[in-house]
């Protein structure tokens, strides 16, 4: 998938052309019925054409020539879709773009200035890293999950960071134990494994970090001692990055750890959406860089002070036009766009109408944020 600046980039590239944005869902649960995506699609463009009637001819061939490139793109998928949906931006010189979606999307066709990018949005989680480590005393496993694939990337053995423990130049006095004195064999050798262990611990934190930037996430799990060492290990500032499960195991299969990464990333991500609906939500009741719904969004987003657009998933169904225009509008100030699922979704939904923003200033208060912080204090 396009990352964020590469969405942008493609849709400032085309906002100033006649644009056939298709969305496909590929969702079937009944083998019988795979091709209904292809026939919902070809409905979607008639009615397209149809809404084009009173236009120019020259519009209607634009818009034949697109709709063209982009059903002769669909033609190489004989039944069903290789991934949950597909995407496809045409204009009448060419396919400017077309790509297999890992998330599921609603069909939807419009011919107009500029591509649809909102229902995009949501799939851009999926290019979100996370790094999963499982450890124990004597070795560690470490993958990487992203865009719903499993790659195991290291397998760790402490034995090998004992190497250089000791200093081989270091002379080496004779007899059955050169330990530190009153330390017996033992215990040197325990404490040699735990350096050992230590040190492999420092390489799987090196390890995690790398693998999860720039903004991914991090998967813990395995011996319970183990994970004591390496918790205190990741800087403080991934707390909100980093979830250990205690009922990984050192020996998962790839399938295994597969399931769990993609819970773990949506437990993450849950997390992640409730911490930015909080900050929109104080901000906003305080009077500070916040804002909810449409009326103030969409005004903050045309004076330019959006720094993260929040939109509910029920927010871009519901409302196609408002959804786009405010996520290009987001684009074209530099503004990061999340769009929240489950519960955080629900609760932009109930806050402010499933639109909310965090702001990058605040240079006037309207009489309607001073109704709604009396009336919240009121309320308190």
């Amino acid at each position: 998938m396009l990352t964020r600046d590469q969405l942008a980039e493609l849709y400032r590239g085309l906002q100033q052309e006649k644009v056939l944005t298709v969305y496909v869902d590929g969702v079937g649960k009944d083998p019988a019925r795979r091709r209904v995506w292809r026939r919902r699609v070809e409905q979607e463009l008639e009615r397209e054409e149809h809404r084009l009637h009173r236009t120019d001819p020259q519009e209607i061939a634009d818009f034949k020539e697109a709709e063209s490139r982009i059903l002769k793109e669909l033609d190489g998928y004989q039944a069903s879709l290789p991934l949950k949906g597909w995407v496809g931006f045409a204009t009448a010189d060419g396919l400017r773009y077309s790509e297999n979606l890992p998330v599921q999307v609603q069909h939807l066709v419009r011919w107009e200035m500029g591509p649809r990018v909102a229902p995009y949005i949501r799939g851009l989680k999926q290019l979100r890293a996370m790094a999963i480590a499982l450890v124990d005393s004597r070795r560690s496993r470490i993958f990487q999950y992203k865009e719903g694939q499993v790659e195991e990337v290291e397998d760790l053995r402490s034995d090998t960071f004992l190497g250089d423990l000791l200093d081989p130049a270091a002379p080496q006095r004779t007899g059955r134990y050169s330990g530190t004195r009153g330390e017996t064999a033992t215990d040197a050798a325990q404490r040699y494994l735990e350096e050992g262990t230590g040190r492999m611990l420092k390489r799987v934190r090196e390890i995690c970090i790398d693998l999860s930037k720039p903004d991914g996430f991090i998967l813990i799990g395995g011996d319970q001692e183990a994970l004591h060492a390496l918790r205190p290990l990741l800087p403080k500032g991934l707390d909100c990055r980093v979830l250990e499960n205690p009922s990984l195991f050192l020996d998962m299969s790839i399938p295994e750890v597969k399931a769990a990464a993609a819970e773990g990333a949506s437990t993450l991500s849950k997390l992640r959406q409730n911490l930015l609906l909080e900050q929109i939500t104080e901000q906003t009741y305080s009077g500070g860089n916040g804002s909810l719904g449409a009326e103030e969004t969409v005004r903050a987003l045309s004076e330019g002070r959006v720094d993260i657009l929040a939109l509910s998933r029920g927010f871009v169904g519901a409302n196609p036009d408002l959804a786009d225009q405010c996520v290009s509008e987001a684009f074209q100030q530099g503004a990061d766009v999340r769009v929240f699922s489950g519960d955080p979704a629900a609760r932009l939904d109930q806050e402010g109408g499933g639109i909310g923003a965090r702001l990058r200033y605040r240079w006037r208060v309207e009489p309607e944020q001073v109704a709604l912080e009396e009336s919240h204090a009121a309320g308190d």
